[in-house]
């Protein structure tokens, strides 16, 4: 039962406040007749049924490395199975792409979710003439506060995020219900048929509509990528019965609206008819659920881009940690900060949730997708015929709704596209370039480097105690080592290589002697799964190693090409990973290597 309630809190935020904003700006671009009414109804709960439970709840949840989700995972299943370098580099594609669009639906998220429910005040007695500048103002001044309160940790919260997600789900549901009992003909809409006959006599509009009708689900991806948290059995448990809310208050909303067709703020408006006495607390709880599916958003960002940059496709940025017992509540700064700025951007140029509705749903269903095609393509290679077929249906209805998205572009929807380039683009550029300078660096082979190092250890007067070199490879080894060993002198009475390298796996950290390469120098090997949050200086401790001084590279790099010159930018403006990796700052000496790209 604790699983289930943690669930609520961290996993369906975002889906769970999705009724807030999914009908009204649905019927925005249709007439809200029986047949349309009860044909949207239809598509709704078919969409929850396709693209989360079939999709995510049972098909995506199945494919896991030790219990953790979410598209690195999908890439590194699939990778092993795929020889061919073309394919490889599609897949990694298709992975960064995936890992960007998530990050610009962490934008627009909050920035949609905390402007709906702030809307809903216009309705209370006294508040009809608020201005949209004052309700833009306050859902700014909300996300502020969310943002600033990162630093300090959402532990000492969290606990309060599955209650207060549970007594919104049990409010969707009463509302519902009573709306329900006044038109139960609704109910007619659990039939497929409404939906396929209201695309067919809709035509192109009913397709159009499609892109409003994907926010019903949006949030459904993060049932997959917090399966690390919580694991697969409380989030499919909890999922029953948010499945069973969700259905029976968007059906609530259709009987509210066959019977007052005027209504425009649907939601908001029925709790009002039905019990106006509560409104002001259903205002106030529905502000407090937008904020907790936001805060999980922003933990999940911090999450995401912790993987990237364990996996070496992002820049290593400065990861702090706000929880002694829990490692993985960390915070990411610069993260933080940039999704802020972004929020505090949509909401200013947006300014209404109806508005932001036409950038919203792009990036959900692109991550849809990609997340469709490798399921499918695991599956086929997995010999598993009927799953894949299955998932080749799905991923084709997540095709449909992401077709049905292009039309949102040149209406907003381009901001979604703009949002996921940044990362994109970073990832790109960041990756292209330490290949690129990997090349460019004038290494010494392993073979040629021996036989220096043993004369020179023979030879020259060594420094009592124990150095560090950081290094990549033993095999190639970098200049900054040969410059500081044979050109300056500094050679210890024990030298050892020190590599840290990522596992394929989301878990567990080794750390363990490779063979001596010669008297005085040894190799040491730390290997940690991308979700983990390691300290070197303790991996150390523990192996016996007690250095006097780490030494590590830097790179001086010129370069003429506009994107070599971004990538140097880049470099010299985030931390380096032995700032990352939190080695002691007293022990650290930096060797300056200049590099032309």
């Amino acid at each position: 039962m604790k699983g289930i309630i943690k669930a609520l809190g961290l996993v369906f935020g975002d889906i769970g406040t999705s009724p807030i904003y999914t009908l009204t700006v649905v019927f925005l671009l249709l007439q809200p007749t029986a047949a349309n009414i009860l044909g949207v109804m239809s598509l709704i709960v078919w969409t929850l049924v396709i693209l989360v439970f079939l999709q995510y709840n049972w098909l995506a949840m199945g494919l896991s490395i030790r219990g953790e989700g979410g598209t690195i995972v999908l890439k590194e299943i699939l990778a092993p199975f795929v020889s061919n370098k073309k394919k490889t580099a599609f897949i990694t594609m298709l992975s960064f792409v995936g890992i960007s669009l998530l990050i610009g639906d962490g934008v627009l998220t909050p920035a949609i979710s905390i402007i709906s429910a702030v809307e809903g005040s216009v309705l209370i007695p006294g508040l009809e003439d608020t201005s949209r500048g004052t309700i833009v103002f306050i859902a700014i001044l909300i996300a502020v506060l969310l943002f600033v309160f990162q630093s300090k940790g959402t532990e000492k919260v969290s606990g309060a995020f599955g209650p207060v997600t549970g007594v919104w789900f049990l409010s969707l549901i009463s509302v519902g219900l009573a709306a329900i009992s006044e038109a139960p003909e609704i109910l007619k809409a659990l039939n497929p048929y409404y939906g396929i006959n209201f695309l067919i006599e809709n035509g192109w509009k009913g397709y159009i509509a499609l892109g409003e009708i994907i926010l019903c689900a949006t949030g459904g991806e993060a049932l997959y990528a917090d399966m690390g948290h919580l694991g697969a059995k409380p989030i499919r448990q909890a999922w029953a019965g948010v499945f069973v809310a969700l259905v029976l208050n968007y059906f609530g909303q259709g009987a509210f609206l066959l019977k007052h067709p005027e209504a425009k703020n649907i939601l908001f408006e029925m709790v009002f008819y039905y019990a106006e006495i509560l409104y002001v607390p259903f205002l106030l709880l529905s502000i407090s659920a937008t904020i907790i599916a936001s805060q999980a958003m922003i933990s999940g960002m911090f999450s995401i881009i912790y993987q990237a940059i364990t996996v070496r496709i992002m820049p290593p940025l400065k990861v702090g940690y706000t929880s002694v017992e829990r490692k993985s509540q960390i915070y990411i700064a610069s993260v933080n900060w940039f999704l802020l700025a972004a929020v505090i951007f949509i909401m200013l140029i947006f300014e209404e949730s109806s508005r932001l509705a036409s950038a919203y749903g792009l990036a959900v269903t692109g991550t849809m997708t990609i997340t469709g095609i490798m399921m499918t393509w695991i599956f086929y290679l997995k010999k598993k015929p009927m799953l894949s077929l299955l998932s080749f249906f799905i991923t084709g209805v997540d095709v449909l709704y992401l077709s049905a998205n292009f039309y949102k572009i040149p209406h907003g929807g381009y901001w979604s596209i703009i949002l996921a380039m940044i990362p994109l683009s970073m990832i790109f550029i960041y990756t292209r370039g330490q290949k690129r300078l990997y090349k460019a660096m004038n290494f010494m082979p392993f073979q040629e480097f021996i036989p220096k190092f043993k004369e020179a250890y023979a030879t020259a007067p060594k420094i009592k105690g124990t150095a560090l070199f950081l290094i990549r490879d033993v095999k190639n080894i970098p200049s900054y080592i040969t410059q500081t060993m044979f050109s300056h002198g500094i050679i210890y009475e024990d030298n050892v290589f020190v590599s840290i390298a990522g596992r394929n796996d989301p878990f567990g950290i080794t750390g363990f002697y490779r063979e001596n390469m010669a008297f005085g120098l040894r190799s040491f090997e730390i290997q940690s799964g991308y979700m983990e949050v390691i300290t070197v200086d303790d991996i150390l401790r523990e192996a016996g190693i007690d250095e006097r001084a780490v030494y590590y590279g830097l790179e001086d790099i010129s370069a003429k090409n506009i994107l070599w010159k971004f990538f140097s930018l880049i470099k010299r403006v985030s931390p380096t990973y032995i700032k990352f990796y939190e080695f002691p700052p007293e022990k650290l000496h930096g060797v300056i290597t200049k590099i032309t790209m």
